[in-house]
């Protein structure tokens, strides 16, 4: 099983549910840790390097990508020419693949200097990740890591904004090379859905888009408590939410605020 964290916003992190989720993967016969993205709120050093601490202390093999957080706000220069240099100097390049023994992740920067909140994909992307899915085991879960969702509920204020360009082209394209699903932040609610069915693809699977909400942020959306997903080799998801009083992470339907 794999443990899929999500916007974690150092700069605003929480100590309790850091150590509850260092509890939980001792718990827990965890292949890997997948965190989509906004590993930062400002994308400064001593954010970055206090991300990279925690994650190494979970002593476990682990995939991240960039979110529109982790690219200078404020420092103009940087952001134009070199948005990812202080991502890059702590967790090396943006699109790495980790396969383990049921799973078989890849890793996309959506992110963009023009389209830093709603993203982007390429068409080099498209292809590249493509002919990745097509060389992975069949056997193995094939999940895309990536910050923005490829779908936002009609509830969603800001609707596609929030989506990729040219999501839906790479959803067409990798649906038909295995893909089984997407990893996403960004949102801050956990959900799961099929984009099989909503987008039509055609895909004699499911393809299915997981949301996480944030995992140690104080940033919460509309006052849900920090959450996390468990993914297990069968595909399945469970969401894990925060419970103040036990100072753990429960299954959603245990939670009690």
């Amino acid at each position: 099983m794999i443990l899929h964290l999500s916007d974690l916003h150092f700069g605003t992190e929480k100590p309790a549910c850091m150590a509850a989720i260092r509890l939980f993967c001792q718990q827990h016969p965890l292949e890997a840790v997948v965190v989509s993205g906004d590993l930062t709120q400002r994308a400064r050093y001593k954010q970055f390097y206090d991300c990279k601490q925690f994650v190494e202390s979970l002593n476990l093999p682990y995939l991240v990508v960039p979110g529109n957080h982790d690219i200078p706000l404020y420092h103009v220069w940087n952001r134009i020419f070199s948005p990812f240099t202080r991502y890059k100097i702590f967790f090396g390049h943006m699109e790495t693949v980790l396969e383990t023994k049921h799973f078989y992740l890849i890793g996309v920067n959506s992110i963009r200097r023009r389209y830093h909140t709603r993203g982007h994909i390429s068409l080099e992307q498209i292809q590249k990740i493509d002919q990745r899915l097509m060389m992975a085991p069949r056997h193995k879960i094939k999940l895309i890591v990536a910050h923005q969702p490829f779908y936002t509920p009609p509830d969603n204020p800001h609707g596609i904004k929030d989506c990729p360009m040219l999501g839906r082209m790479a959803l067409e394209s990798w649906s038909q090379s295995g893909l089984n699903g997407l990893l996403h932040g960004h949102l801050h609610q956990s959900a799961v859905y099929d984009l099989n069915q909503i987008y039509h693809l055609g895909a004699d699977h499911s393809v299915l888009d997981i949301h996480a909400g944030t995992a140690i942020s104080y940033r919460l959306h509309r006052g849900l408590p920090n959450s996390l997903n468990l993914i297990y080799s069968n595909g399945d998801v469970e969401h894990y939410y925060f419970n103040n009083q036990q100072k753990e992470f429960v299954l959603k339907e245990e939670n009690a605020d």
